[in-house]
């Protein structure tokens, strides 16, 4: 049975999604008195999705004697719950040292004391390393799910709140789009499946971002410099943070005679409570390391948290050095402080113009893409990046879910493709294969990209709601692929790559000369993808620069 929908193809631009099946779960509580349980549904589905993930294995699962990144996170409680503060930036440096801002390390030391009343064993110093007990995985799991409800999935909803209202767009809409925003697969597989808590530092971020819409200022520094105190890799978003709240206490001219841009006004108040609340969250965050330790404690967590000495990236990453690296042995004739320079010039090239363009135009609308244009550059150039740090451009990227313009939700999808593929050899590495798999499968069925299957490929009776199977041509195409003849051919001819490296590492063993051939060709496709990508965001960037909000 066939449900008539609430609109026709078409006739609502608000309705971008369409077609798609997270339209057709929501869309039945339209009606106001309903909107509420959508909400609920919105959360309890993502719990459940991320609840499945967490399943599977881990990073370092059974690996002695270091293992992953979950013995990592469950040493760092281990230190903080047993260790006195002064020590927690020197114990065992070669056995997971903490390397991470003071607020990962309270944060831990928060979880270790719920921890430690359910079994103490868990986390008893030196004795517990490596301890993979059923009961401690599913504390752990359950640990990264509560902290990204009380974080990440609010500010979710505060952002997809706001934007709602600027552009007229109805409360189930705006729960439709956060479910697109929640369901990005890349945070949920490394958060979840490798585990990390990186949606504390994004939560942190959009809350940021949220109170910069509001016009919230000091409360938009207070939260970014607590996603910078959680996870220092939040500075790829600092530049723009910076010249978005320069821009705000600053009016800008053009007078029509010369066509330059003159400053008319500054609002030294604001600028001045603005450096306040940023100064006095940092006082708090990194004096109990000097009050319980001395002043040589806090440069070691500084040490820590920007180890410069490892190298220009880790492992295979999807960005310019590693891709070229290919080509070019930048550390057969480079010193590492030539190629600290070189990437500290190419990143600052990079997010420059966005932050200019901000910062004369501190638009509410530009703050996503010029957001989305500088960490990027960070991923792309800067220095000291792996895999996982595509998740830092992908927090503004999705948020870009929330517009109207389907050609712009086709390029958001796709980019998030390619985010999941460029993550393959470490989610793979991971024993996370069916989680990759059916996570990129049920993102794109969520998002309507598959909506080609139906009614085509697949009889009424297996459709699940009313839009996919009434979809027109029109709609069906909008989804999967933007309405530009380049981008079309770019996009399939990505996804043609993306299936034959599969097929090719599936049932072809590498060469023992080149063993690494299919990581390669995977950053290789990846690179290029992501280039042409910040490119697109530059062009968006700078034709929205005229926008009214």
């Amino acid at each position: 049975m066939v449900i008539k929908p609430h609109y026709k193809p078409g006739s609502d631009p608000s309705l971008v999604f369409y077609g798609s099946a997270i339209y057709d779960f929501l869309s039945p509580f339209r009606k106001a008195q309903n909107q509420w349980a959508a909400r609920y549904i919105v959360v309890i589905f993502s719990i459940i999705i991320r609840s499945a993930i967490g399943f599977g294995a881990y990073s370092g699962a059974n690996t002695p004697p270091l293992y992953g990144d979950f013995e990592a996170q469950r040493h760092w409680i281990e230190i903080t719950l047993h260790l006195p503060l002064k020590d927690w930036y020197w114990y065992d440096l070669q056995y997971w040292g903490l390397d991470y801002p003071p607020l990962t390390a309270y944060h831990s030391l928060l979880l270790g004391k719920l921890g430690n009343l359910m079994n103490p064993a868990w986390f008893e110093l030196d004795s517990s390393r490596g301890n993979e007990s059923i009961d401690l995985k599913s504390f752990m799991r359950f640990t990264v799910i509560l902290s990204e409800v009380l974080i990440y999935i609010p500010a979710v909803f505060r952002f997809t709140r706001w934007n709602g209202k600027q552009i007229k767009q109805q409360p189930i809409d705006q729960t439709i789009v956060a479910l697109a925003i929640l369901f990005q697969p890349s945070l949920m597989l490394i958060d979840h499946g490798h585990f990390q808590y990186n949606s504390v530092m994004l939560g942190f971020t959009l809350l940021s971002i949220v109170h910069l819409l509001y016009d919230n200022y000091m409360l938009a520094s207070i939260f970014f410099v607590l996603s910078l105190g959680f996870k220092q890799m939040s500075l790829h978003y600092s530049p723009i943070i910076f010249f978005y709240l320069l821009g705000r206490c600053i009016d800008f001219q053009t007078p029509s005679s010369s066509g330059a841009t003159l400053i008319s006004r500054i609002n030294f108040l604001r600028l001045m409570l603005i450096g306040i609340s940023t100064i006095v969250t940092f006082i708090v965050l990194f004096a109990p390391l000097i009050i319980f330790g001395d002043f040589q404690n806090f440069l070691q967590s500084i040490y820590r948290i920007f180890p410069f000495q490892r190298g220009i990236f880790e492992d295979k990453v999807a960005n310019f050095w590693c891709f070229s690296n290919i080509f070019i042995k930048y550390r057969t004739f480079l010193s590492q402080e030539k190629l600290q320079l070189y990437s500290l010039i190419l990143t600052l090239t990079g997010f420059l113009p966005a932050g200019i363009l901000i910062l004369i135009n501190p638009k509410k609308s530009l703050l996503p893409w010029a957001l989305a244009a500088c960490a990027m550059s960070f991923f792309l150039f800067s220095f000291q990046v792996h895999e996982k740090t595509i998740l830092i451009p992908l927090l503004p990227i999705s948020l870009l879910y929330s517009t109207k313009n389907n050609d712009i939700i086709a390029m958001i999808s796709w980019i998030n493709n390619i985010a999941l593929f460029s993550l393959w050899p470490l989610l793979k590495k991971d024993g996370l294969a069916l989680q990759y798999g059916a996570s990129f499968l049920l993102s794109n069925w969520l998002m309507g990209n598959l909506s080609f299957l139906t009614p085509n490929f697949l009889p009424k009776f297996l459709t699940p709601g009313p839009s996919i199977s009434l979809v027109s041509e029109k709609n069906k195409k909008r989804h999967g692929l933007p309405s530009n003849w380049f981008w079309d051919l770019v996009i399939l001819s990505s996804y043609i790559g993306i299936g034959t490296i599969h097929i090719l590492d599936f049932y072809i063993i590498p060469p023992s000369r080149y063993p690494d051939i299919w990581v390669l060709a995977n950053i290789s496709l990846s690179f290029g993808c992501f280039g042409l990508f910040w490119l697109w965001i530059y062009y968006k960037l700078f034709t929205l620069r005229k926008v009214t909000y």
